[in-house]
């Protein structure tokens, strides 16, 4: 089959192209990013909140069989928006397949939607659930509990990171979760896709037993090699920064899991009834312990679970640092920059010299906050450290020789300059 998967570089949607690829079918994948796009034939760069006429899909939908949507955005943000991705961008999608003859669409909501929409997340998944079943398509709708796998993004990542932590932080006000494994959900995907198989139908997708959020926490952390660790009640004012932080977070175009929409949905939980879901498709879903058990962690998770808090510390405090680098050239450092630009034999240049250096020391400083420009801040950053280095060790040797080694720590700095740029990508 030819089959467009909407959201391919998704958590779900990069685990759905690969298996299905993997299977022999055509993959055409529709993201925002072509360059996070793997394991597809074909891909189409598309803003799906900005896709709202049957026109903008129905170009790309040449040959294609069944369509699966794996799109979702959790919170409205920089350049995310829920009501965009989750019902005029698909609505524009779910008339295009009418409009080709496409019936059969596989589209992923999220568990408990139907039972009180808490949060923007759960109005927008319920009202293009709506959308959906009003339609004359073939549809199955989808709605899993929170989806753990080998690859991590968004809360499976938040996870892995918690697990690192010295002790086990318990979040105030969280509801019980039905884990269910990403081998089950790519599973389920394939099953529906089948032409025989059952159509308008919805099905939660929840794992076996009901667990609290720490202790799957506990369980990554003992799978991850660590000892138990003491649990620990987060005040609920430090749940709530948390939180506060993670919104500034998504208007600067980070995508961190812990934002208000995240307070909403945990104090609701995620669990669900699985046995429509068995008797519909045979499959078993698999526990979290037994899955882990299955194949042991590598260093390289531990490696991630470990560099997950210290990522957000490394960008503020590098951006932190040019910024403040800057303010401090523009003010009580002004005059001690002048003389060390004359010591340079710059001469009627210095004053001017040390303005242009701050004003770039701190809109690098502002690129690096701001996600859609951190890399080329960060190429900059690199850049300008280059060229202090280089210039300061032609005009003014003898700074190599000051006590307080303001050459040889541009080392450091362009260190930790490569590391952001490595860590940088989120999936």
């Amino acid at each position: 089959m030819r089959v467009l998967v909407v959201g391919a570089t998704g958590l779900i949607g990069s685990a759905v192209c690969a298996r299905l690829r993997a299977d022999g079918h055509e993959v055409v994948g529709v993201a925002r990013s072509r360059s996070a796009m793997q394991s597809v034939d074909r891909a189409i760069t598309l803003d799906i909140a900005k896709a709202t006429s049957p026109e903008e899909w129905e170009g790309h939908l040449d040959g294609v069989n069944a369509v699966v949507n794996c799109a979702g955005v959790f919170q409205q943000g920089l350049v995310e928006s829920p009501k965009g991705v989750h019902v005029a961008g698909i609505a524009a999608l779910f008339r295009a397949c009418e409009n080709r003859g496409i019936r059969r669409v596989i589209h992923f909501s999220a568990i408990g939607v139907d039972r009180g929409a808490v949060s923007e997340f759960s109005r927008t998944k319920l009202a293009g659930d709506e959308v959906l079943t009003a339609s004359g398509l073939d549809w199955v709708i989808l709605r899993p509990s929170v989806v753990l796998g080998r690859s991590a993004f968004g809360a499976s990542a938040l996870i892995r990171g918690l697990a690192s932590l010295p002790f086990l932080p318990v979040m105030p006000a969280t509801g019980p979760l039905q884990v269910v494994m990403m081998d089950d959900v790519v599973e389920t995907v394939v099953f529906y896709l089948n032409p025989e198989a059952p159509s308008r139908t919805i099905l939660e997708l929840a794992g076996p037993r009901k667990i609290t959020f720490e202790d799957v926490v506990a369980t990554y952390r003992h799978w991850l090699g660590w000892a138990p660790a003491r649990r620990a009640l987060l005040p609920r004012w430090v749940a709530d920064l948390a939180y506060w932080s993670g919104d500034v977070a998504g208007w600067l175009g980070w995508r961190p899991p812990v934002r208000s929409t995240a307070k909403r949905e945990m104090a609701r939980g995620a669990v669900g009834d699985p046995n429509p879901w068995q008797a519909s498709t045979g499959l078993h879903p698999r526990d979290l312990s037994a899955t882990l058990e299955r194949e042991p962690s590598s260093v390289q998770e531990r490696w991630f679970s470990k560099l997950y808090f210290l990522k957000p510390v490394i960008f503020i405090v590098f951006a932190l640092f040019w910024i403040a680098t800057g303010l401090i050239s523009l003010g009580p450092g002004f005059d001690i920059g002048v003389g060390l630009m004359q010591r340079a034999g710059t001469g009627s240049l210095a004053a001017p010299g040390v303005i242009a250096g701050a004003l770039a020391d701190i809109a690098i400083g502002l690129a690096i906050l701001y996600r859609p420009t951190a890399r080329a801040g960060l190429h900059a950053a690199l850049a300008i450290s280059l060229f202090y280095l280089v210039a300061g060790s032609i005009l003014v040797p003898e700074l190599w020789k000051e006590p307080l080694g303001p050459m040889m720590k541009i080392w450091p700095i362009m260190a930790l300059n490569l590391v952001a740029l490595a860590i940088l990508e989120e999936r």
